[in-house]
């Protein structure tokens, strides 16, 4: 059995389904960063949808797009679709979606007449602060079970880093 750098035997990772099958030798992806973040994006999904997603109607690129409209007050579909990494026609789906929950609302840019902005609705500030709150403690308690305060920033600074590559 292949071990890790730490000693441990590398199997599948156990999730919810822990009385499952015997779990895989994974030696041969566990070297893998893309396998790697594939599998703590998991129980990252799951916790989201548990505390966030379900509760408030939100999937996690809708509370990205919220995010994005408290700290910027108003943004272009265009500045939206580039950040999130959205097409345009996706993006125009999500910001019709959220204007027919009465979360966002679309006003006409003040620098190009022709254009338009999302702005958040009182409804939708409402809940993007109901959710970062919860978020922020969902993923404190979630991070500090598994890593170090360090330990979470290295990680946050890693991430951003290959985001950026």
């Amino acid at each position: 059995m292949a071990l890790d750098e730490s000693g441990s035997a590398l199997t599948a990772e156990a999730g919810p389904r822990a009385r499952g099958p015997a779990p895989l030798d994974v030696a041969s992806l566990a070297h893998l960063v893309g396998y790697r973040l594939s599998r703590a994006a998991v129980p990252a999904r799951r916790v989201f949808q548990r505390h966030v997603g379900a509760p408030l109607g939100l999937r996690p690129v809708e509370f990205s797009l919220l995010m994005l409209l408290l700290a910027n007050d108003r943004a272009s579909p265009s500045q939206l679709a580039f950040t999130l990494d959205v097409t345009p026609p996706k993006m125009t789906a999500l910001v019709d979606r959220l204007a027919e929950r009465g979360l966002v609302r679309r006003q006409r840019s003040a620098a190009d007449g022709r254009a338009f902005d999302v702005l958040l609705t009182p409804a939708g500030r409402t809940l993007v602060l109901r959710a970062q709150r919860i978020a922020q403690t969902m993923e404190d308690a979630w991070l500090a079970a598994a890593l170090s305060p360090a330990e979470r920033a290295m990680l946050l600074e890693l991430l951003g880093k290959l985001a950026r590559a």
